[in-house]
């Protein structure tokens, strides 16, 4: 079955999620330090797992406006396009860090603790916002039929 990829994309680092088999959960993955060579390394790791769909978080400012860090994303996203099979789709990443400090902080992860893991956490809450509204949208996901 084919899985679907999250990215968060920083500016140091990149939090990857990955969603189960049958596409209803996302899950944190891994964290990649940001480098020039980040898009080829997750090439080779949708390469590795079967992605079909990777998700990347696109920022924008709360009044909907796109600043700098949504052109720098958008570039990203069209280096994964130039570099795996895989569909590449922007999505929406408003709040998503802070949702994700929110529920690291009531599941008693200081913010310490959190460091390591934040990234992958706001690829999760992408992830799994939009495979949410491909649900709730009646949409196909990852080959339902």
């Amino acid at each position: 079955m084919n899985r679907v990829l999250g990215v968060d994309l920083g500016s140091v680092r990149i939090g990857l999620a990955i969603s189960d088999d049958l596409g209803w959960m996302a899950h944190p993955w891994q964290t990649l330090s940001r480098s020039p060579s980040s898009a080829s390394e997750i090439a080779r790791l949708v390469a590795e797992k079967n992605v079909s769909i990777i998700i990347v978080g696109l920022p924008r400012n709360m009044n909907g406006t796109y600043g700098a860090a949504s052109e720098t994303c958008r570039a990203f996203a069209r280096k994964l396009e130039q570099t795996t099979n895989a569909k590449v789709i922007l999505w929406d990443e408003r709040l998503t860090t802070a949702a994700a400090a929110r529920s690291l902080h009531e599941a008693g992860r200081s913010s310490k603790q959190q460091r390591s893991i934040i990234d992958q956490v706001a690829a999760q809450q992408i992830l799994q916002d939009w495979m949410d509204a491909q649900k709730y949208h009646g949409l196909e996901v990852m080959g339902d039929k």
